[in-house]
């Protein structure tokens, strides 16, 4: 299986090199693709410097377009997987492997890495009640019980680069699992754990995480009877 690390990066000079030089030694097969998403500081910089393999946005377009950017590229150079990786150093290459071996042995089209699928830890605070809040609503429009809907390390199939890579309505968010579990499923999770933030700093504070669940839970629902 050819699989393909997709990283978007926006102003993650601090830790981007050494998020993507861990991923290459723990997973040497895994192809890396840094998508740098107009960044402000120097995260191009570290691009070139570092000679990783990259593609620049000349401005910030958010991460849907810099991932759907990174699954055009995917779609063109006939990769069976891709990997949704954080360039902040949140997310460990050590499952990729586990990933990959998933997705052949169930025939899934996503896996998503869950902090949660075991029961030791639970979601807390207010982007743990909006994780739950979506787990709720996704079992509830499709039947699909996602314990981390908002984990941001999933690896998706051939099928899946092909409809993020010609659709222009498809974004790496909990609402496109909610649709991959009903349209195209299987979707299944293995057990990860995560590390805290590495550099850099969160967009997520309480009034963003408050809009974006938010739209989320809003957005599943629609895609229910619009999809």
């Amino acid at each position: 299986m050819r699989v393909l690390a997709v990283v978007p990066a926006f102003n993650e000079e601090e830790c981007l090199a050494n998020t993507v030089a861990s991923l290459k030694s723990t997973c040497p097969d895994v192809d890396c693709l840094v998508v740098n998403d107009g960044s402000s500081d120097g995260t191009w910089d570290i691009v070139r410097k570092n000679r990783l393999h990259g593609a620049n946005l000349p401005v910030n377009t958010g991460l849907t377009s810099a991932f759907r950017t990174g699954m055009k590229y995917a779609l063109r150079h006939g990769y069976d997987a891709v990997v949704q990786f954080d360039a902040d150093g949140q997310h460990l290459p050590s499952y990729i492997p586990v990933m990959a071996r998933k997705l052949e042995e169930t025939g899934a089209n996503m896996v998503i890495a869950s902090r949660y699928l075991d029961g030791t830890v639970r979601p807390s605070g207010a982007r743990g009640a909006g994780s739950r809040l979506i787990t709720f609503l996704i079992r509830l429009t499709t039947g699909a019980r996602i314990t981390d809907p908002t984990s941001g390390m999933r690896m998706y199939s051939k099928e899946m680069i092909r409809l993020f890579a010609t659709s222009f309505d498809c974004a790496p968010e909990p609402d496109m699992v909610a649709l991959a579990a009903r349209r195209y499923g299987p979707v299944v999770e293995i057990q990860a754990t995560m590390q805290e933030r590495q550099g850099g700093e969160s967009y997520l504070k309480l009034g963003n995480v408050i809009k974006y669940m938010s739209r989320t839970c809003l957005s599943i629902l629609m895609l229910r009877f619009l999809r």
